[in-house]
């Protein structure tokens, strides 16, 4: 997951939703299946990724678009995300029995998105500015300007590999969120945005 924290936008309510409802089932598991829960930042070239909007952009001629000059994100490459993910997974079927909680991804520095469409301009052979203009746009309704990867609440460990961190769970039993989702799926069918909304805020008490 990303965007799950603090979460200020209906897409990162839903993902913390989906994260506790992993946690829950992980908790109620038994000998039964496990559920793993990773969070880390965006993926190099996935979609929704900036850097192929980004290359869109150049091919057109620009500009390309920037929501703000302070936006920052965290990135990885493809190879970089599944071997993680793989390896959290791993760790949690041997992690001394405890269950529900969730690996957190180290994803180094975070990165300005206008300071990577200047470089993304200069390594195809052009001057930002000037061959090509950057135009920002403002941040859009929901977006952050610096994603986070773990709420305050949660108790962050370090693991045996560097690379991952493992955050202790915070949940609610699988009967009520069960219940919970139960619900958002009725109010969604028949379209009821503000109850739906008012239901994710009460389920999530961090979203706004």
């Amino acid at each position: 997951t990303d965007k799950a924290v603090n979460p200020t936008n209906v897409m990162g309510v839903t993902k913390r939703l989906a994260e506790a409802y992993c946690q829950a089932l992980d908790r109620d598991a038994g000998e039964g299946t496990r559920f793993m829960t990773v969070r880390f930042g965006n993926v190099l070239g996935s979609t929704g990724s900036v850097v192929p909007l980004f290359q869109r952009q150049l091919e057109a001629g620009g500009p390309l678009t920037v929501t703000d000059p302070e936006m920052t994100r965290y990135f990885m490459t493809t190879h970089e995300a599944v071997e993680l993910v793989l390896q959290a997974s791993a760790m949690g079927l041997g992690n001394g029995g405890q269950t529900g909680g969730i690996y957190v991804l180290e994803m180094g520095q975070s990165v300005r998105i206008l300071d990577l469409a200047r470089q993304m301009i200069r390594l195809a052979g052009l001057h930002p500015d000037t061959d090509i203009a950057i135009e920002i746009t403002g941040p859009r309704p929901g977006e952050k300007l610096h994603e986070e990867f773990f709420h305050g609440g949660e108790h962050l460990v370090e693991t045996a590999h560097e690379g991952i961190r493992l955050a202790s769970p915070l949940g609610a039993d699988i009967e009520t969120l069960a219940a919970t989702i139960e619900a958002l799926a009725e109010m969604a069918a028949r379209h009821d945005d503000a109850e739906v909304r008012a239901v994710l805020a009460d389920a999530v008490p961090e979203y706004g």
